[in-house]
């Protein structure tokens, strides 16, 4: 998160009614709240709809969740949440394929986040043995996205 990101998130709460709005992304954790703001009283309840999702639609969200690796193989992670893009452009090649030898370092995906692209690099060397996502699948931060042997 950087200084444009702030500026927005402050913007947004002066356009809006929000009164208080946490952000944890990664390391970074902010807490922004309005000074003297008008809280509801207690005996105001607001409704609020079950968002807790079946166990089928989490199967469906989270499809990778309970891989596990072989013992040889490692399973790289995302590292963020956002968008997952195997190429650098819809008319260029992958990163990687199935059977690509990787160095650490080595750009393995895209992960646009907040309208950025965040090139995700491998941090061990090995094989890519599978490749979890395809282009434009959203991903979760720890969803695996590759296994590497």
């Amino acid at each position: 998160m950087d200084l444009t990101d702030l500026k927005g998130i402050i913007s947004l709460m002066q356009r809006t009614d929000l009164t208080e709005l946490e952000i944890e992304v990664q390391d970074l954790k902010l807490r922004l709240a309005r000074p003297n703001a008008n809280i509801q009283s207690a005996s105001t309840q607001i409704p609020v709809a079950n968002l807790s999702p079946t166990p089928t639609e989490t199967e469906k969200l989270n499809p990778n969740e309970n891989l596990q690796a072989k013992d040889n193989q490692n399973l790289f992670k995302s590292p963020m949440v956002g968008t997952f893009y195997r190429r650098p452009g819809p008319d260029e090649p992958s990163y990687v394929e199935v059977g690509s030898k990787v160095k650490a370092g080595d750009v393995l995906c895209i992960i646009e986040a907040m309208k950025v692209m965040n090139e995700i690099k491998a941090d061990t060397p090995g094989t890519i043995v599978e490749i979890l996502h395809d282009d434009a699948d959203t991903v979760e931060y720890g969803q695996p996205l590759f296994k590497i042997t």
